[in-house]
């Protein structure tokens, strides 16, 4: 599909059960959420991205945030149903909900198919219990494969993910767990190699010597193992970090990955439409402050110069297996071809095999999305 003809909804669900380690709403966490003043403030939100962004149906929906897999059917259905009546969906839109794999979860996924839910994406993250405690998680395995069984059983279209390159971890046993996670059947998979964000508890760990990570070409040989198995079962990569069966590829995450429009609703959420950059308020305070007050929650829309446009699109699209088309690129930015990338760098990049030049279309080799962040410092000059 064209960017120009997708059109992406985003909604955030700032709310989850319990504190979790990898949400920063510190005051997210609530007894007794009021849920109608959150349906209308959504309800609200939503509206005033609709009179901005119309003209195309929306060819996806994904629920994210907190634990939007706790957010009340009844308002997942109510906030599809509106979302159909401003825009109107197209014949196959895909309406993803992220989840984590926790039997309270699990026991809400009938409802939200029947509230309109085709897709869920798990948070299963690994198949042994003593990674998910090191990770943080507050599931175990029992648990997170039991949630993956029910959720097969009630959408149509199920994906999880799982971390691999932790510490100590051998090739053999990734080959093993990969194995395993190939043979539960999905359609998709987004695995992650564990990465070590400054600030994070694993910095801390690493910097005190309790956490050894794994070394830079033991985790090459983990990639290119991932590859080799996932094609061969049938979900070859797609995107740096994401394989799936022809047809499965998730629609909402491509329309992010090709550059298109998207609307970004409730607290913390982001968009892009119309070349202008939308931030919405981060604490749900301030956020439902602002529908009060404005009648959106926007905290700052900004023009994005046709040179961050091109970044952008440039940044996003070589992540991809298809790459990108740079003509497509200069036709919807106005920047020329040769400002797009460095053709030097391009040239001495696909000497080595890393890239591939063919007419306007450039994309990252596999050899080259293992060094994808060097690829693109060398090459992008939009």
């Amino acid at each position: 599909m064209h960017p120009a003809d997708s059109l992406a909804l985003y909604i955030h669900w700032p709310f989850c059960i319990s504190k979790c380690p990898y949400c920063d709403f510190n005051s997210h966490v609530r007894e007794n959420t009021d849920q109608q003043a959150w349906r209308a403030a959504l309800l609200a939100d939503l509206a005033h991205e609709a009179a901005l962004i119309g003209g195309r149906p929306l060819t996806s929906i994904f629920f994210g945030g907190g634990t939007p897999s706790l957010m009340p059917p009844e308002t997942v259905a109510t906030i599809i149903a509106a979302a159909e009546k401003h825009w109107g969906f197209a014949a196959d839109i895909e309406i993803t909900l992220e989840a984590n794999p926790s039997s309270v979860e699990a026991a809400r996924f009938a409802d939200l198919a029947a509230a309109g839910v085709n897709r869920v994406s798990l948070g299963l993250q690994s198949l042994h219990d003593d990674t998910l405690a090191l990770l943080g998680r507050a599931h175990g395995v029992a648990e997170g494969l039991a949630a993956l069984d029910v959720a097969q059983r009630h959408f149509a279209r199920v994906s999880f993910d799982l971390i691999y390159a932790l510490p100590g971890q051998s090739a053999a046993a990734w080959e093993a767990d990969l194995a395993r996670a190939l043979s539960f059947g999905t359609g998709h998979l987004s695995l992650y190699q564990l990465t070590i964000e400054p600030g994070t508890r694993f910095e801390t760990l690493v910097r005190t010597g309790a956490l050894v990570p794994t070394e830079p070409d033991e985790a090459a040989e983990l990639y290119e193992l991932t590859d080799a198995m996932t094609a061969a079962a049938g979900l070859p990569r797609y995107e740096v970090s994401n394989h799936a069966r022809p047809g499965e590829e998730s629609r909402h995450n491509l329309t992010y990955w090709r550059y298109g429009d998207y609307a970004g609703v409730g607290p913390g959420a982001h968009g892009r439409r119309g070349g202008m950059a939308t931030v919405r308020h981060k604490k749900p305070e301030n956020f439902l402050s602002a529908i009060a007050r404005n009648g959106h929650g926007l905290q700052s829309e900004d023009a994005l110069s046709p040179a961050e446009r091109a970044r952008e699109a440039l940044v996003m699209g070589l992540r991809l297996s298809e790459g990108v088309d740079l003509a497509q690129i200069a036709d919807r930015t106005g920047i020329g071809l040769d400002l797009l990338v460095d053709a030097d760098a391009a040239a001495r990049l696909e000497s080595y095999g890393l890239v591939e030049r063919s007419g306007p279309r450039l994309t990252v080799q596999p050899e080259g999305m293992l060094l994808l962040d060097r690829v693109l410092a060398e090459l992008v000059i939009a």
